[in-house]
This record gives structure tokens, C-alpha cells and sequence, in this order.
């Protein structure tokens, strides 16, 4: 399933639920909210006709308009979000139910902060929420060749740490501790580029805010997304962005 996450969700409610006590068995469909759980008990939970198996640690995220049935052992305790993602930006693909592993217990704590958060200052408990819906998108399981996503992860945050930089295939792929035909293979998987692809959207991705956003010169603007030569620049932004620097940060002073 496809979750978008460039802006932050609208949180319609956050809590503690606490199931299994007057009944072994809860039916829920939520037709406009996706459902976020963090599990802390054995248990079975049938989402759209297939069932899961649910142990403590493991973090469930499921779209709207889509039947829950959850058969319980015993009294059953869990932190949950109901929310309503952002409608723009990329979307990430994300498994119905996952473990969450080492990170389970940072997820319940910040769950938690945002159960505290939600009556007196909501926006804090969109915070939490938001923070911990991109924690579960980074948990995606083992890709090809028993690879976890933690190794494009890397790479990732070497490519965002050094933008400014000369960038390589090889560098990004040892900094992830990979081949690169093998990181290729994975962030394509992960993201439809391939490396130099990525950087190169991220640079422009990059040059597009710091012209609309910052008052930095284009040729500042150049440089800090590792293009310093303004003829290539202003190629790059006509062939990626569609208008050339000036026109993309539009009216106002420019140098």
C-alpha cells in the first residue's frame, strides 16, 4: 500500500485501546482514516479477508475503507493513531504489518507523548505522529539478497549530506557498505531511480526550494547543490525543472 508523507497528517485521534475483555473479537472499518497500531500482545487480526499473526513489537498500518477483524487471547493493550495522510509528495510503500524490532519501544514512547500531547497542544501530537509514521515507512523489510532498508538508508543520508559535493556511485555504494550495481538494484527497488538519477533529482529538488524559499544568490544556490558551474546549473534546472533559475524564483530581487 502507498502512504504520502511530504506534509503532515491531520490526526483525528490518538490513544490507548484496551480489547478483549467483554469479547474475544472486534470488527472495525474506518471508511476515511488510516489506522495505525502498535501492538504489546499475542494476537490474530484478519485485514481485508488475510489473516496476520500480531506480536508485541509488531506495528500495523492500515488504509481506509478496509474491514478489521481482530481475534484476541486475553485483555489486549495497544497505542494507536487514526489519521488522515497528506494527499501530495512521493508516495512509499508500505506493508500492511511489520516488526518494528529494536525500534518498538521509541515508537510506543513517542506514541505515548502524543496520547499526553493531544488535548492541550494537538499540533505536538501531529508532531509525534508524523515522526513516527516515517520511522515505519523506514522499517521496510528485507529487500533482495537479505538486505534491509537500513542500507539504502545509508545511502540516502550520504547523498543528502553531501548535495554540495562531488557525488559517485561508488562512494554513495560504500558508504552504504554495498556493490553499487547491487545499491542500484535496491534504490531503484526503493525509489524508481538509480543512483545518479536520485542524486540528480534530489539536487534539483534541492535548488527548486533554496530559489522559492531563501534569499541565497542563484549562484549560492548553485553551489550548494554541488553545481557550481551556473551554465550547468541553468541547463539543469531548464531540463529538470522545466524554467530556467530566474523564473523559478520568480519576482523579487535576484544576483
Amino acid at each position: 500500500m502507498l502512504i504520502r508523507l511530504d506534509e503532515p497528517p491531520s490526526v483525528a485521534n490518538v490513544g490507548v485501546g484496551v480489547h478483549g475483555i467483554r469479547s474475544l473479537t472486534d470488527v472495525f472499518r474506518l471508511p476515511d482514516l488510516w489506522q495505525l497500531h502498535l501492538y504489546g500482545y499475542p494476537a490474530e487480526v484478519e485485514i481485508d479477508g488475510v489473516t496476520h499473526a500480531i506480536r508485541p513489537g509488531r506495528v500495523s498500518l492500515i488504509p481506509p475503507g478496509t474491514q478489521v477483524r481482530y481475534r484476541y487471547r486475553g485483555r489486549s493493550e495497544h497505542v494507536y493513531a487514526h489519521v488522515r495522510p497528506a494527499e501530495v509528495g512521493q508516495a512509499h510503500t508500505v506493508p500492511v504489518m511489520q516488526d518494528a524490532g529494536a525500534e518498538a519501544p521509541l515508537l510506543a514512547a513517542m506514541l505515548r507523548q502524543a496520547v499526553a500531547a493531544s488535548p492541550g497542544t494537538p499540533s505536538r501530537a501531529v508532531a509525534e505522529v508524523w515522526a513516527v509514521l516515517w520511522r515505519i515507512v523506514q522499517l521496510s523489510p528485507a529487500l533482495e539478497g537479505g538486505r534491509s532498508h537500513a542500507a539504502v538508508s545509508a545511502a540516502v543520508a550520504h547523498i543528502e549530506a553531501n548535495l554540495a559535493g562531488p557525488l559517485t556511485v561508488p562512494q554513495v555504494a560504500a558508504a552504504a557498505g554495498m556493490s553499487h550495481n547491487h545499491l542500484t538494484r535496491l534504490l531503484r527497488a526503493e525509489t524508481g531511480d538509480t543512483v545518479i538519477a536520485y542524486i540528480r533529482r534530489r539536487r534539483m529538488e534541492r535548488a527548486r526550494h533554496l530559489l522559492r524559499e531563501s534569499t541565497l544568490s542563484i549562484s549560492a544556490i548553485a553551489a550548494v547543490v554541488g553545481i557550481p558551474d551556473l551554465q550547468a546549473f541553468n541547463k539543469a534546472c531548464r531540463r529538470e525543472l522545466g524554467a530556467s533559475p530566474r523564473a523559478i524564483r520568480g519576482p523579487g530581487p535576484v544576483t
